[in-house]
């Protein structure tokens, strides 16, 4: 008789310490095991999408905020992550660029916005993940800094776990447009907590 062929375990990724995704102010998010696909494809049957918009005045002109908070890197700055940022792939600003942070790729933006996404892991749901940065005019000295995140939750088990991330997300940006208006305005940002600042975008763990 021929012998049976083992199965194949699918493929994992490496787990992010937290979840834009994200290790959050004084450890708020923890570390947690991907789901895997059977199949191993990154295909999710029913996505269930959501949007976490937040923003925040600043009193300076939107072309001023742009030019202190809007480079791709510095979200190490004002997400206050350890590790830095660092361009891996293409051009700071152009589209395609890749940076350190949770290899997030730039596939869209403007004068004063742009979009990123996360990439899929193999044997891993793809949680689509995107956010967007903007800095959007409302008076000739003022402006507002819009962030905006998009995934699909649908690998939380249960709607207590998604609102409960859906928290954790809207208070980790929060504090990074509180970081982003003192820089925008001229200040400096207090000192770090102690365990503070994250290694990621903001992305389900994967």
């Amino acid at each position: 008789m021929p012998r049976p062929t083992p199965s194949r375990a699918p493929a994992g990724g490496r787990v992010l310490p937290c979840a834009l995704a994200v290790a959050c102010l004084s450890g708020a998010f923890s570390a947690q095991t991907p789901p895997t696909s059977p199949s191993g494809s990154v295909v999710v049957a029913r996505p269930t999408y959501t949007a976490i918009p937040m923003e925040i005045t600043v009193n300076r002109p939107a072309a001023e905020v742009w030019k202190r908070i809007g480079k791709y890197c510095d979200i190490a700055e004002w997400l206050r992550i350890p590790a830095g940022c660092t361009i891996t792939s293409g051009k700071d600003g152009e589209f395609g660029a890749v940076r350190t942070v949770a290899g997030e790729v730039l596939v869209s933006k403007t004068e004063l916005s742009y979009t990123y996404t996360q990439t899929p892991n193999e044997g891993q749901p793809y949680h689509l993940y995107h956010g967007t940065l903007q800095a959007r005019p409302v008076t000739a000295t003022t402006s507002k800094i819009v962030y905006t995140l998009f995934f699909d939750n649908s690998m939380l088990p249960n709607d207590a776990a998604r609102a409960a991330d859906r928290a954790r997300r809207t208070e980790r940006f929060t504090q990074a447009l509180q970081n982003m208006k003192i820089l925008a305005e001229g200040g400096k940002l207090p000192p770090a907590p102690a365990g503070g600042g994250t290694t990621a975008g903001g992305a389900p763990p994967r």
